[in-house]
């Protein structure tokens, strides 16, 4: 299944570090899109750079739905006030069982983190690119 291959790739990369607005064609470090990009990017799934713009590409699913290798969609404190695109701040990929696979300021490297109890508190949504 696709969403194995994906999500076998991502884990990779666990432990590698996070640097805010890191360049796409990095693989030594990445923010939070750059690595998102970069892991479907070997797939033939060309995602834009950004999370608010990877937040407008694939179909909107309820978080009911979701299942491995969709991406989720955060705010941050930052943003949190902010209304529609503008709230999105972070994206993952979703594992299952209540996990994603992400980078951030917070751990400063590509980790697995639970969904609770904090990330669900700040879903915006999630969207399916994998078809």
């Amino acid at each position: 299944m696709l969403a194995d291959r994906i999500i076998r790739t991502g884990k990779k990369y666990l432990g590698t570090p996070y640097v805010f607005g890191a360049p796409s064609n990095r693989k030594d470090i990445f923010d939070c899109s750059s690595f998102v990009q970069h892991v479907y990017g070997q797939y033939g799934i060309n995602l834009p750079r950004s999370s608010r713009q990877q937040f407008q590409v694939g179909r909107p699913i309820p978080l009911s739905w979701l299942r491995e290798g969709d991406l989720l969609f955060f705010t941050t404190p930052k943003r949190k006030k902010k209304k529609g695109l503008d709230r999105v701040g972070h994206v993952a990929i979703y594992l299952g069982n209540h996990t994603i696979l992400h980078t951030f300021r917070n751990d400063k490297k590509v980790t697995i983190t639970s969904l609770s109890p904090y990330w669900e508190k700040v879903i915006v949504g999630a969207r399916r690119v994998i078809t």
